[in-house]
């Protein structure tokens, strides 16, 4: 077994490790399955790559993107060492070819998602390698409690049958207690020695601003900074509108979204990279793998929608330890957004139960019957057969995967995209015709922002009804169009495949999903208004809060972030700190009535009077049936 110190320096040159790495290095290459809790930046992937390195054998590792796979692999490769992803590109052929290479080449890492792990073949032939550990990365998307829960990872455990007694470590940058309990549980690793990182992150200076004006205080922070950037959006179109707003002020953006083509993302990225564009703009698919030492700045113009979210994408700013700002801008608008977005992913046991019955119908399946056909589905023509919104559609195909009662593949489709490209004098020329394809080009311009500047994704269906014609003959004017250089049109490659696990027995289905959906919903609500409260508890420095949530205690301010800079620059009010030991007192007692909070803080109710009223005026405590003061959980 090689020196794990010596392997350090000459692989990674680094002098030393940091914070519990080799902690958890020399435990996982002793044999001991391990749960690792560092936080974004912590280095986390020397926690497998280097004790897998330091013993014989191939080390498997579990992870939710390509992107995240691709990465690694290349960076592995760049130190001379054979690592291998298997993708959704391979086909049967290819896949025989890389185990065959894995087995027999020299390989040390083999990169594969949960979902490719449930493929025969795959398991078959990881049952004939010399596997001597196996990570699981982004552990916490086995935790319907977590922020990115993703099925496939409940059924990794299959790996225990096929190479049992393989140490394991499971690995997550975020994972409140109750999501670190799932992991242990699920991935059965009741032994396993923990080993945390703290969340405290010193370098960060954390602000969150209301105002009015989000896009000039946008540019205005970009102004005056000169280093690499991040702005998180809401949406998709988002990321085109203010990358043309910057771009516009002369600041250089591009934008990343995960309706993009994959090359298209990897030229943004490596213009961002490479500092020819300081500024990405991105949805929160610019996320796990993305890890550029000097970004400065990380602004959101959208309200995440949880604590663990917000804290790895903030994250990405500062990794080189040097003071990093990250800003938050936000009005009351974001606020109704961020909950319209979350009642759009919601979606109740009874719409699911209907929208299983419409599945079933779609094929014609009746009662107590199960198919074996493996049936090709458009989702989209689906969602305008039955008029069900989209996205409604997309979660309950989730929650009915989950629960095994369907196989749903979504890795392989993508959306139909245009781009148009004949000048603005040709465009109203063909707007001036009465036909259909100047009713097409009307109603595309009207309903796609940016569909100038880059390929946007519509849906032909959607189309079809606005202009009230058959699809056919939408697909038909678009492909005219792009035989006269109007447009470029790429239709979409629908590989979406649908198999139904059990015979068709909607009550039993509706029995199965009800529990487990309701309480995803309860999580989802909660996590919202924690970052609601975040946002609007301007009494108690960011870091105690941001910490606090995540079970760690910062007993001083960090004296840096927005709160304890007001703080500072008012002064210490009377008011400050009476809401302050009142939030303080309330985070210990499940509950006090103002006579006990009198008599806790030995202050008389007229001092207490006007900081309640405020703490509930802002959410931030709430008043029960018995008339008592609470901190709503």
């Amino acid at each position: 077994m090689s020196n794990a110190l010596d392997l350090l320096k000459q692989i990674w040159g680094f002098n030393s490790f940091k914070g519990q790495q080799e902690a958890v290095v020399n435990s996982v290459a002793q044999g001991f399955d391990c749960f690792v809790l560092l936080p974004t930046g912590g280095g986390k992937s020397i926690c497998y790559q280097l004790p897998a390195l330091m013993n014989e054998g191939v080390c498997i590792v579990i992870s939710p993107l390509i992107a995240l796979m691709q990465d690694q692999v290349s960076a592995l490769q760049e130190k001379g060492i054979k690592a291998i992803a298997l993708t959704s590109k391979l086909n049967r052929h290819d896949t025989i070819i890389a185990f065959d290479n894995v087995m027999h080449g020299g390989y040390k890492f083999l990169y594969l998602s949960p979902e490719k792990l449930q493929s025969e073949l795959i398991q078959e032939k990881i049952a004939q390698l010399p596997v001597n550990l196996i990570a699981i990365d982004e552990a916490h998307c086995i935790s319907q409690w977590g922020h990115d829960f993703r099925p496939a990872y409940l059924k990794i455990p299959v790996l225990d049958k096929l190479l049992p007694n393989t140490t394991k470590i499971a690995l997550t940058a975020t994972a409140t207690r109750s999501v670190q309990q799932d992991i242990i549980k699920n991935l059965k690793l009741d032994q396993c020695k923990s080993f945390k990182g703290s969340y405290l992150r010193e370098n960060l200076i954390i602000q969150i601003k209301k105002t009015e004006d989000i896009r000039n205080n946008l540019i205005q922070l970009l102004q005056n900074n000169n280093e690499p950037a991040i702005v998180y959006v809401g949406t998709r179109k988002q990321t085109i509108d203010i990358a043309r707003l910057l771009n516009a002020n002369h600041l250089k953006t591009c934008s990343y979204h995960g309706g993009m083509k994959t090359d298209e993302k990897e030229s943004a990225l490596a213009l961002w990279k490479e500092e020819q564009i300081k500024i990405m703009v991105a949805t929160n698919a610019f996320g796990m793998g993305i890890d550029k030492a000097n970004v400065r700045m990380v602004i959101h113009l959208f309200i995440p929608n949880s604590l663990e979210n917000f804290i790895q994408e903030i994250g990405r700013a500062g990794r080189d330890d040097k003071p990093s700002h990250t800003v938050m801008l936000y009005n009351e608008n974001s606020i109704l957004r961020s909950k319209e977005m979350k009642e759009a992913s919601t979606l109740t046991p009874e719409l699911t139960k209907t929208i299983y019955q419409k599945l079933n119908d779609y094929y014609q399946i009746v009662t107590g019957e199960q198919p074996d056909e493996v049936f090709d589905f458009d989702i989209q023509d689906f969602a305008q057969a039955y008029r069900i919104p989209y996205m409604k559609v997309y979660y309950a195909l989730m929650y009915l995967e989950q629960e095994d009662i369907i196989i749903y593949d979504h890795k392989g489709q993508r959306f139909s995209r245009v781009k148009i490209i004949e000048s603005s004098k040709k465009l109203l020329e063909i707007q001036k015709e009465n036909h259909p394809k100047s009713r097409l080009l009307e109603l595309l311009l009207r309903s796609y922002g940016g569909i100038f500047d880059q390929f946007i994704n519509i849906n032909e269906t959607f189309l079809a009804a606005r202009l009230n014609v058959d699809k056919a003959m939408v697909i038909k004017t678009l492909n005219q169009m792009d035989h006269d250089k109007v447009l470029i049109y790429e239709k979409s490659k629908i590989n979406y495949n649908l198999r139904f696990l059990w015979p068709r027995e909607d009550n039993f289905v509706y029995q199965s999903i009800r529990g487990h959906i309701n309480s995803r919903n309860k999580a989802k609500e909660q996590k919202l208004k924690s970052v609601l409260r975040f946002i609007h508890n301007d009494f108690v420095c960011r870091q105690i809060q941001l910490l606090k949530y995540f079970d760690e205690v910062l007993e001083k301010p960090c004296g840096r972030c927005d709160v304890c800079l007001n703080k500072k620059k008012r002064g210490v009010t009377n008011y400050f700190e009476v809401s302050n030991k009142i939030i303080t007192l309330l985070n210990k007692n499940p509950s006090l009535s103002l006579n006990e909070l009198e008599g806790f803080l030995k202050m008389d109710k007229k001092t207490l009077v006007k900081p309640l009223h405020l703490l509930r005026e802002k959410g931030l405590i709430a008043l029960n049936l018995q008339n008592k003061f609470y901190i709503e959980k």
